[in-house]
């Protein structure tokens, strides 16, 4: 594919972001072609960077860090020192997009705010992500997924009230808010196509969580009732002989008959024929389910439930999905070669365009690898670079 089939080709972005929430949108940006320029602590970097808490070479470019920071350049940079910070002004004059996921106030702190840097490019795009929102009573507080999954009443709702509340265990929140922070930033490039302004773009875990529960918020506000889809009286995940099935017992007309009959029981509709009726007897009629499940194979159940036409799946682990033939042929894997790991195989991006598929263009940089470079290519002051990095 040549350049100018990238979508964002030409698109240059600043990315002081590090751990989840602001690289994976900022790899996405890159993905599509963006000049994704990885602002990084002097000897230190990202944090994912020291998510083993090593400092050899080899754990400063871990999996980890590799799986949010393809496509991207690396570059060291002193942002507290006046050096530093006039680099970063010289960069930012011939930038489109600058990106953080500092908490509030951070940019203003180090003096790389909207206000400050619109005076330098009048169409600068500043987009942030923070953890609660940059005012209000939480805006200086700490932000973390797990958090976020605490207060917005994510962790509170379990499939049972019997189930002790837990950590949902995978970083849902941050990549959300991050393809969040992605669609600001695209909003705001087809903004300044027409205005020829810059402007702020701001999303947070917490607006990102809320929203993501509009049907249950709708529902909270509207009548004061608790729409929980995991305790829905016909669905549930039950043991086999081999595994694990879940079944999504709605959108038919009478899923519980259909679902007796895949198990071959005794149609139990007529005696809970509405949907309060089965919730109120929901503790009976999945104790029902379990016990038949049970007593043979995930298969045998995959092929009795769809043979009624019922919305179920075998409970896989991560590996067992990353192996699946779909992974691959959905090119939700990409193998490329790193000059620190070796082989190395990552997922690639959900976001397929027919015209522009993605391409690794760099491997995740090591810290610093694209310093000398960018200096070369900007024209950057070789003092300050020797005092900054």
């Amino acid at each position: 594919m040549t350049q100018d089939q990238y979508p964002l080709e030409g698109v240059r972005v600043l990315d002081f972001t590090q751990v989840m929430m602001g690289p994976c949108a900022t790899q996405m940006l890159a993905d599509f072609g963006a000049d994704v320029i990885k602002i990084e602590r002097p000897g230190a970097g990202d944090l994912s960077r020291n998510f083993f808490g090593e400092t050899s070479e080899e754990a400063m470019n871990n999996a980890v860090f590799a799986s949010l920071n393809r496509n991207k350049r690396s570059v060291e940079i002193d942002t507290k020192s006046d050096e530093g910070r006039r680099m970063i002004y010289d960069l930012v004059a011939r930038a489109d997009v600058v990106v953080d996921n500092f908490r509030a106030g951070v940019m203003k702190r180090l003096g790389f705010d909207f206000d400050t840097l619109k005076k330098i490019n009048p169409g600068i795009i500043c987009a942030s992500g923070t953890g609660f929102g940059e005012v209000g009573p939480y805006a200086h507080k700490g932000g973390q997924d797990v958090l976020a999954q605490a207060m917005t009443g994510v962790m509170e709702k379990t499939q049972d009230p019997s189930i002790p509340k837990s950590i949902y265990p995978t970083t849902l929140c941050d990549y959300t808010a991050g393809m969040h922070l992605v669609q600001g930033i695209l909003a705001a490039l087809l903004a300044r196509h027409r205005t020829g302004r810059g402007q702020k773009v701001a999303v947070s875990l917490y607006d990102s969580i809320i929203a993501m529960q509009m049907q249950e918020a709708a529902q909270w506000t509207r009548h004061r009732e608790v729409l929980n889809w995991a305790a829905m009286p016909l669905t549930g995940v039950f043991d086999t002989t081999d595994g694990a099935v879940v079944v999504v017992g709605a959108f038919k007309q009478n899923p519980l008959k259909d679902i007796c009959t895949a198990l071959g029981i005794e149609d139990l509709s007529p005696s809970y024929p509405t949907l309060t009726e089965q919730r109120a007897n929901k503790p009976y009629l999945q104790d029902r389910f379990r016990e038949v499940f049970a007593t043979d194979t995930t298969a045998h159940w995959i092929d009795r439930l769809e043979a009624q036409d019922l919305l179920c799946a075998p409970v896989r682990s991560l590996g067992e999905a990353l192996e699946d033939p779909q992974t691959r042929i959905n090119d939700m894997l990409v193998d490329l070669e790193h000059p620190i790991l070796g082989a190395l195989t990552l997922v690639g991006s959900p976001v397929h365009l027919s015209e522009a598929p993605v391409v690794i263009r760099h491997a995740p940089p090591k810290l610093g690898e694209h310093t000398d470079e960018v200096i070369r290519e900007f024209g950057l002051n070789a003092r300050a670079r020797k005092e900054a990095v």
